[in-house]
C-alpha cells in the first residue's frame, strides 16, 4: 500500500486545479494504488482566518465514510494570528487532525518567532508532525501578488535547530539543497521526513546516501503536481541504492511510523 504524505483540496488563486475535492482526489488515489492520504485544505494558506480552511476540510472528510477511512487531515496553523492556540486544540482535540501545517513564507513570519517555536512545540507535545513546504507553485510562472522567493532546504533547519526533537515534514523540496556540516547532522539526527515530490528529488539516491533510507516517504503535491512523478522516484532507484525493503519503507512504512501507525 502507498501512502502519500503531502496532498491537498481546495483552490490556488492564481492557477486552476483539477481532483481538489475528497472525491476525485480519491479517485486518483484509487487509480493508482493509494490508500492513505495527508490532506491539507489549500485555501487555508491564503484565508486570514485559517481555521475557516481546517473546518471545510473538516466538514467534507465528515461527509463520507470513505473519506474518512483513507484521508488523514492536517491543520493548518497560523501563529502569528489571534486565536491560534484555540485553533490548535480545536483541531487535535475535537476534529482529530493528525498534524499542522506551516507557511511562514505567505503568512508573514520568521520560524524563529516565539509563537512559531511555541506552536511546534504543542506539537512535538502532542505528537504530531509539523509540515513545510519548500514550494507551492513554480515561482517562476506568478502573478504579482505571490512570493517572490521560495526556500532552500537551510532555511528550514532554524526551527528543528530550536526544537530539535519534534517530528518534521519537509515537502516539496525544489530549490538548493546544499547543507554545511552541522546542519545535515541536525537533520540526520532529528525525525524528518522528506516527501518524493519536489524537483530537488531528481537526485534521489545521492540524498539518501546523504541523509538515509528513513528520512523519505511518497509525496505527490497533488493537485498541484502530477501523481506519478513522486513514486517513480522510488521505482526507479537502482538496486545498490535502495533494496526492496527500503523501497517499501519510502512507499508507506516510514510515513506509518511517522503517523504511530505502526
Amino acid at each position: 500500500m502507498l501512502v502519500d504524505i503531502n496532498a491537498y483540496v481546495g483552490h490556488w488563486p492564481f492557477k486552476q486545479l483539477h481532483y481538489n475535492h475528497c472525491s476525485s482526489l480519491l479517485e486518483r488515489m484509487d487509480k493508482f494504488g493509494v490508500g492513505l492520504s495527508i490532506v491539507s485544505n489549500l485555501n487555508g494558506i491564503f484565508y486570514k482566518n485559517t481555521q475557516s480552511a481546517n473546518e471545510e476540510l473538516y466538514a467534507e472528510i465528515s461527509s463520507d465514510q470513505r473519506f474518512r477511512d483513507r484521508f488523514i487531515p492536517f491543520a493548518i496553523i497560523n501563529p502569528i494570528y489571534a486565536g491560534w492556540k484555540g485553533d490548535f486544540d480545536t483541531c487535535v482535540h475535537t476534529m482529530g487532525m493528525r498534524g499542522i501545517r506551516l507557511y511562514p513564507l505567505y503568512h508573514d513570519y520568521d520560524l524563529t518567532n516565539p509563537s512559531c517555536i511555541e506552536l511546534v512545540n504543542m506539537a512535538r507535545e502532542n505528537d504530531i508532525p509539523v509540515a513545510f513546504s519548500t514550494r507551492i507553485v513554480d515561482s517562476r510562472q506568478r502573478s504579482w501578488m505571490d512570493l517572490e522567493r521560495e526556500w532552500d532546504l537551510e532555511d528550514i533547519v532554524p526551527i528543528i535547530r530550536e526544537v530539535p526533537d519534534a517530528k518534521y515534514l519537509i515537502l516539496n523540496v525544489a530549490n538548493s539543497t546544499r547543507l554545511n556540516e552541522e546542519e545535515t547532522e541536525l537533520i540526520r539526527s532529528a525525525d524528518v521526513l522528506f516527501d518524493t515530490s519536489g524537483r530537488s528529488m531528481n537526485a534521489f539516491g545521492e540524498l539518501i546516501g546523504i541523509f538515509g533510507k528513513n528520512k523519505f516517504a511518497f509525496g505527490t503535491h497533488s493537485p498541484i503536481l502530477d501523481y506519478l512523478t513522486g513514486l517513480l522516484r522510488i521505482e526507479s532507484l537502482r538496486t545498490d541504492e535502495a533494496s526492496e525493503e527500503d523501497k517499501e519503507l519510502m512507499r508507506s512504512g516510514n510515513a506509518k511510523r511517522m503517523l504511530g501507525m505502526l
